[in-house]
Formats: structure tokens, sequence, C-alpha cells
């Protein structure tokens, strides 16, 4: 998922500035309360069009669908009572516990059958809606608009039981489930807002532990409620969830500090000194941040060597330095410590030349930058670096500006910091020319990160194409060897590294303080923020 995946930090703030003061004077009162924060604006509240972390985080926490994720990222039955499968696991029929939507109306199978529909409708233009092709049936035809939306491998056999059929046994179909994507969706509700639908918290229904208010696109300040009737509400102790939209984090300490957060993440400097607090927490990602090149309208970033001199002139390890925490310099598009196979890392199975074009190397660099100059009859090129406004992000583009034109004789460089939601908008319309983004995986497979850059991925914002890539990851989606597998996507992921399709910047890893009194949360690399069962002691 884009965050890009970027991480979710903690606190609220109540309603409006003024009211700062007294949202602390009310902690007593009001103990089952938790204030929160994330670093940017909530994008879409519509799951079939999310595609970012920041709305992912608040669709698991008011929606519901098949399962969820769990306490160190296990997968527990959410509405799936049961299921049985068939067919070497092509076929799940899942019996569905008796559930509503907030608005009264029972969450029933066909619920799921219009939203996965709705999804893959090409007319929907749903960012992620790749995730259904090659294992759905029937998906990839339908999205190539060779077969109607009714003939995806989904449907109703009653009110409370739904049959899937899958192209090919998947073995992270179940991790998908607990996705946004994979949610239901009450027709009823879609049909009568039209446009409107998920675009501002009263233009929607919900089925999970909470119930958002307050929220659309602009506002910095929002809240979930305790859903009434929520299947399993007895065990959401929480009556409200404060969100507020925090992007530095000096403000976000201060408030943590004089009580109005109950957490709050940490910049360079406040991890080296509160990292013996005992409020502090270290939370990793299953994530990788890299950059992208306009591929498809820049003409001197199609050029492979231009590419390769930008991957190569760049210091990873100063830049996580710059930005602190334990962010890990990243060598790999996928990130590191999310896929096993044979009892090692997958990364293990990446190539060593691969690997070091995203190893400092100045010489190398000027060279292929010379090279490309000369192809393209240019003397020097200038590009502009897109990313988010927030401090960390500042900081990212200002550390790439000085250390592309240090390094770099002949190259100039801007940056442009805009709202993350800006920046998402402006990536997908290829309204950039060099853009930071990043990935965090929602299921352990390779493969999650891999689909962000085949020639027709929706989420391949700079366009790469190249057929042996695309190649790989085909013989990847047709083998049942997992072993044979993981070596033709390990070869795909070498190619892309090799012709620098994108360059790989570091793995992130944020420091955080929350208060100890907050009790239940839980937080998995693969599956975020589950806020279901979280207290306040």
């Amino acid at each position: 998922m884009k965050t890009s995946k970027l991480l979710l930090t903690g606190a609220a703030l109540c309603l409006t500035t003024i009211s700062l003061t007294a949202c602390g004077q009310k902690q007593n009162s009001q103990q089952q309360v938790l204030n929160w924060m994330t670093t940017a604006e909530v994008p879409t509240m519509d799951n079939s069009k999310s595609y970012d972390s920041v709305s992912n985080t608040q669709l698991s926490n008011v929606d519901e669908g098949l399962y969820r994720s769990g306490k160190d990222a296990k997968i527990e039955p959410a509405l799936a009572k049961s299921v049985k499968t068939y067919n070497n696991q092509t076929k799940w029929v899942f019996t569905l516990r008796k559930a509503k939507w907030s608005n009264g109306d029972p969450v029933t199978a066909q619920d799921f059958v219009y939203a996965w529909r709705r999804t893959i409708n090409p007319k929907t233009a749903a960012q992620n809606a790749y995730l259904y092709e090659g294992m759905i049936k029937n998906a990839s035809a339908i999205a190539d608009k060779k077969k109607p939306v009714s003939a995806l491998g989904i449907k109703a056999l009653s009110k409370y039981k739904l049959e899937v059929d899958l192209e090919t046994h998947t073995p992270y179909f179940k991790q998908l489930l607990t996705e946004p994507l994979f949610f239901p969706q009450n027709k009823k509700v879609v049909e009568k807002y039209g446009s409107k639908y998920g675009t501002a918290s009263k233009y929607t229904v919900y089925n999970g532990p909470y119930v958002q208010k307050g929220w659309s696109p602009a506002t910095l300040n929002w809240k979930l409620v305790k859903n009434k009737q929520y299947w399993d509400k007895d065990k959401v102790k929480l009556q409200q969830i404060n969100f507020s939209v925090q992007k530095t984090p000096s403000t976000s300490y201060n408030l943590y500090r004089q009580g109005k957060l109950d957490t709050t993440y940490l910049d360079m400097s406040q991890t080296k000194q509160l990292k013996g607090n005992s409020d502090y927490i270290l939370r990793p990602a299953a994530m990788t941040e890299y950059i992208e090149f306009n591929q498809q309208d820049n003409t001197a970033l199609k050029n492979e060597n231009v590419r390769k001199a930008i991957a190569l002139a760049i210091n990873r390890k100063a830049l996580c330095q710059t930005l602190g925490g334990a962010n890990k310099p990243a060598n790999t598009l996928t990130a590191t410590n999310v896929v096993k196979t044979g009892g090692k890392d997958y990364t293990s199975l990446i190539s060593k030349q691969a690997k070091q074009m995203s190893t400092l190397n100045k010489k190398k660099a000027q060279a292929y930058l010379d090279k490309g100059l000369k192809e393209l009859g240019k003397k020097h090129l200038t590009f502009t670096i897109l990313f988010d406004d927030n401090d960390s992000a500042k900081r990212v583009t200002e550390t790439l500006q000085s250390q592309l034109e240090t390094n770099l004789k002949g190259l100039k460089i801007n940056v442009q910091n805009v709202p993350y939601k800006t920046r998402l908008n402006r990536a997908i319309n290829q309204q950039f020319q060099i853009v930071v983004t990043s990935w965090s995986t929602d299921f352990a497979d390779p493969i999650s990160f891999l689909q962000l850059v085949q020639s027709k991925n929706d989420n391949n914002d700079g366009k790469y194409s190249n057929s042996t890539f695309d190649s790989l990851l085909q013989q990847a989606s047709q083998t049942t060897n997992d072993t044979a597998r993981m070596k033709l996507l390990a070869k795909a992921e070498d190619t892309v590294l090799n012709t620098a399709g994108i360059t790989t910047l570091y793995y992130p890893s944020q420091a955080w303080l929350m208060k100890s009194k907050v009790k239940g949360l839980i937080y998995s690399a693969t599956g975020g923020y589950n806020f279901k069962q979280v207290y306040i002691k």
C-alpha cells in the first residue's frame, strides 16, 4: 500500500486550538478516550479506492472483512464464522456470522459480491484492483474489459454463505482478505451517495468496531466512536479515539508532554535524547522508501544511464543518519525481514551486483551521467524531486538535493514538498519528474513489492517497462513450486534494480513514545494498527 504506505504516528487534538486545554483537563472524566495522531491527511474512505496506509488504518478500524490482522500478524476470523476449501484451495466457501452495518442493515454475502465487483470494474478506477488479477477467477479478463463484472469468481450461495473461486492456489489469499480492498460494501448506501461516497464521514456506513465522525479530506481533526451495531462490541472498550494530523515532531512532542496526546513520533534529535525513556517504542515497518522516475514524459529519465547515475550518487547511510530513528539503508525493493524462503530471508536471493546499485559510488555515478548526457546531447540536466510536506519528508528531499548536486557535476536538483494527498495524486497522474514514495506490504510475499513496477500496474507511477521483468513475474505466477517461484521473483528484482527502474532509499523504522496507560494496542509491520481491543488503564 502506498504510504507513501508513510508511517502513521500517534496523538490527537480536540477539535479546535482553543479546546486543547480542555481536552487535557477532561482526561480523568473520560478514561476510555484515546488521543492518536497521523502525519498526513486521510485521502479517502472508499475502500475500493483506498491505496495508502493512512486511509487503510482508518478503514480497518471502522470496517471489517472476512478476517482481521491480530497480534503478531496472526490472521483471525472476523465476519467469516467458518470456511471450507476445495480443489487445492482454489474454491473457498465462507459461512458468515450475523452482523450489521451502523445503519442497522444486515451484512450479507451479497455485500461482498457487490463490493468486489465494484472494485474490479474498470469504471471504478480502483488503484489497487490489480490485487484481484491473476488470483480471483476472471478478474484479469474483467480488468481488460473482455468479460463482464458478473463473471468475477465470487457469488452469494445464500444470505450468509459466500463462495470464491481462485485462478490458482494462492498462499497469501487469507492475508489479503484482511485488507479494506476486500471488505464488503452496502450497495444501498454507495448508490445513495454516488460520487460523494467515501469522501466524508457522513457519506458512508460502517460495520467495524468504530464509526468515523467529522472527517473530510481537508480536516486535520476527526474522531472514531464506538459502533453500537458492531457484532463484537463487548470487546471494544474505547468510547472514542481522537485523531489529529501532526506534521512537526516538536509540536507533537510538546502536546504529548502536556498530556494532550497519548503517543508521538520522534525525529532524530528526540530519538537520541529519549531512547532510554520508559515510554520509548521502536516500530519496524514492512516497508521500503524508494524513488520513482517519470519514464513516460521525461526523455532524460528514460535514459538508463541517467537513472543509474542518480542511484549511485546517493549516500543512503548518511540519509538515514539525517532522519534518525532506526531507519536502515535499502538495497532491495522488497523489504528485509518480511519473507522467508528455505530458512533464509528472501532478499538473500537477490544478486550482489543488483544490490550494489544502491551503494554510493561517486566515480561510477559521474561516468554514467556523462554517458547519459552524451547520448542526450546535453551538457547538464535539471530535475525536481517531489515529496510530502512533513518535517521528515523535507529532510529527505533536502538531503537528496545536496547529495546529488555535490556528487554529480552537470546535475541541478530542485525540491517540491506538498501535502501527502497532493503528492499521491500528482504521482498517479505522472505530474512529476522524480518522486519519493514508499510501499508497506500487507502480506508476506515479494510479489506485493514487485507488482508495483509491472508495466500495466496502476501503482507503477513512473511507468517503468521491461519485458524481461514482466516475463519473469508471469513465469512466477504460473509455478506451484515455492522455491522455483522465489528464484524467479529474485531474478525479476535483479532486473529492475540493475536497470535502475526505481532507486531504493531506506527501510523505515519509526521511534515513538506511547503512554503506559494505553493497553491492548496491536501493531504489526504487515497489519498496521488495530485499535479494536485498546483500553486506557
